[in-house]
């Protein structure tokens, strides 16, 4: 088997590790983790390749999987790498459009579906699809429609390639593989357009292993990594990738909803998230802080204040505490940080990477205070995910790191990030014109982000579609703000409209069950969500938290206006991605009539 192409990788590990775990899942049948041993997960993954010849999987085919997270993703995804054959993710949460789209762009004969919401929406598409001729069920519990007879479930699949002389077919189409060839097609659901597919070579991930070794110098094969985002998302797949190639544990969340729990019953070592998740980490903190009195509270303060001093004044730049300030944190460490670390279930935790989103100053200079190492980063589905990351010590509180090894970057015009090196997609899918304004003549890709580099750390400023810019001429950075506010523990979701007004003004997702509270303890009565968010006692509550937050932002940034959104922005109705960025167009005609009465004289 060739060293240079995905299809070695599990193969590979079952020689080195034989019955050592590779994969942990729960059985929602009997409420059990499930274990996989390296040797189990290579003997599935050739079951899975002969399955796909005896299917008629062609070389070069795209192969579709739309599911939640599920050890079978891994086993469809390398038995198909196995057949030199491309695998398309597609969320979960997909849309029957969003669905029928991808399938027809990919002319997808072979749907792979995880449960019976994702069983329905492929039914559904069946006959707008002319390519599509078979789905393939995970979960044995899915109950198919009386007039399907297009679908099978994932272990008859299986059982078609059992008994049949395949091997030799599999192992020659191995040998022939490249690292040239096309791993997988990722469609971004965008904030503007149509979805694109960006294609990810073999050869891509080959680099991702090499400058990852590098890069990350403490992770070894005796780690534990929880899957928090969903697999389709380049982040958690080129993650799990290298995850095999190291040897590290993988445990597979199935239900995002089980996420709080899964972690404490796995403590896992390692974690991808985004900064939702330390957003939220850091509101329960101060959530707590605030409802503290006495000297447990002044405890619960100056812990965090040693632990700035200590990790991110001194330890980050490679000095050593006062003794005073040294002794404390061994303190806190025993006691407040653990306890902290404990509740999250992350007190085994060597590194967690962070990126998808920016994550504001004060989040990240909090998480490093109590002892938490959180790897900042920058990437992009077209650079294969990591661009740039921080390190355990010597990083920049605001900055997303250095660059990986082996990758150019260059600052351009509009102070735009150019990219170019092996992790770059070589363009978008059957999009000739997207890839030709995506990739110059030079070969740089053309990001979209607007950065700027200072002591050799990368910086963002903002997306450059998403810049504003007022009736008064003045340009505005909506994340800046967003970022800055999403912090506060009454604020849920965040959308600052600018574009072509007079001043800046927001639509806001409060946190509901703060928001209850507060009118509680306050004895403000009300009808409903809306009526309350509309009472003058919420609405000054939210104008003095916004005005202290922005105070920092020159004036014509700050927030005039805003209105309390008894709804949250949600994917049904179009306003979030998948990955849940903001598309902000699609919320400017959802809301456009609360937004004009923002704006009346």
């Amino acid at each position: 088997m060739t060293n240079h192409h995905l299809s070695a990788l599990v193969h590979h590990q079952a020689e080195k590790y034989g019955e050592k775990i590779a994969l942990k899942y729960r059985d929602y049948d009997t409420a059990q983790w499930v274990s996989v041993s390296w040797s189990n997960f290579s003997d599935i993954i050739k079951k899975t390749a002969d399955a796909f010849v005896a299917l008629g999987i062609r070389e070069e085919e795209n192969v579709a999987i739309f599911s939640q997270n599920k050890p079978e993703c891994f086993y469809v995804d390398f038995g198909a790498f196995a057949n030199r054959a491309v695998t398309v993710p597609l969320y979960a949460t997909s849309s029957s459009s969003q669905a029928q789209y991808i399938v027809n762009d990919a002319e997808i004969r072979f749907l792979f579906v995880g449960e019976q919401l994702q069983y329905d929406v492929a039914f559904s598409i069946l006959s707008l699809c002319p390519s599509l001729q078979k789905i393939v069920i995970f979960d044995r519990s899915v109950v198919k429609d009386p007039r399907d007879i297009a679908s099978v479930y994932f272990d008859e699949f299986i059982q078609t390639g059992e008994g049949l002389t395949h091997y030799d077919t599999v192992e020659e189409r191995t040998k022939r593989a490249s690292e040239d060839d096309l791993a997988n097609i990722l469609y971004t659901s965008g904030t503007t357009g149509e979805p694109k597919g960006v294609m990810i070579h073999h050869s891509c991930y080959m680099e991702v292993f090499r400058t990852h070794d590098e890069r990350l110098k403490t992770m070894t094969d005796q780690d534990i990594s929880m899957n928090f985002l969903p697999l389709t998302h380049i982040f958690e797949k080129a993650w799990c990738y290298l995850c095999i190639h190291k040897g590290v544990q993988i445990c597979v969340n199935l239900r995002p909803a089980d996420i709080q729990t899964t972690i404490k019953e796995i403590r896992p070592t390692l974690m991808c998230s985004v900064p939702r998740f330390w957003e939220k980490v850091y509101a329960g903190v101060q959530e707590k802080i605030a409802e503290t009195t006495g000297l447990k509270k002044s405890l619960m303060l100056d812990a965090i204040k040693i632990g700035k001093i200590h990790n991110v004044d001194y330890l980050r730049v490679g000095k050593t505490p006062p003794l005073l300030v040294q002794m404390k944190y061994k303190f806190y460490e025993k006691t407040i940080y653990l306890l902290l670390k404990k509740t999250i279930g992350i007190e085994n935790g060597n590194f967690f990477p962070t990126a998808g989103a920016a994550i504001s100053d004060e989040i990240c200079e909090f998480v490093h205070s109590v002892g938490i190492d959180m790897l900042t980063g920058y990437g992009l589905t077209e650079s294969t995910a990591t661009v740039s990351c921080t390190w355990k010590t010597g990083y920049e509180i605001g900055s997303v790191g250095d660059v990986m090894p082996g990758l150019e970057v260059k600052i351009g015009d509009e102070n735009e990030i150019l990219l170019r090196g092996k992790t770059i997609t070589k363009g978008y899918y059957k999009k000739s014109e997207a890839t030709a304004a995506a990739i110059d003549a030079e070969g740089w890709f053309h990001t979209g982000d607007a950065g700027y580099f200072k002591d050799g750390q990368l910086y963002l400023t903002e997306r450059l579609k998403d810049l504003f810019k007022t009736s008064n001429g003045k340009y505005i950075a909506p994340q800046a703000l967003e970022t800055k506010l999403v912090v506060d523990r009454y604020i849920d979701q965040i959308a600052i409209v600018a574009d072509q007004r007079k001043f800046v003004s927001a639509l806001i997702v409060p946190v509901y069950g703060f928001v209850e509270e507060y009118a509680k303890q306050k004895g403000i009565a009300y009808q409903s969500r809306a009526d309350l968010l509309e009472k003058p006692e919420i609405i000054n509550l939210f104008k003095g938290r916004i005005d202290t937050l922005q105070q920092l932002f020159a004036h014509y940034e700050q927030i005039k206006r805003f209105t309390l959104l008894p709804e949250p922005f949600s994917m049904e109705r179009g306003e979030l991605t998948n990955t849940l960025k903001l598309r902000r167009a699609v919320i400017s005609r959802n809301y456009k009539e609360q937004i004009d009465k923002m704006y009346e004289e």
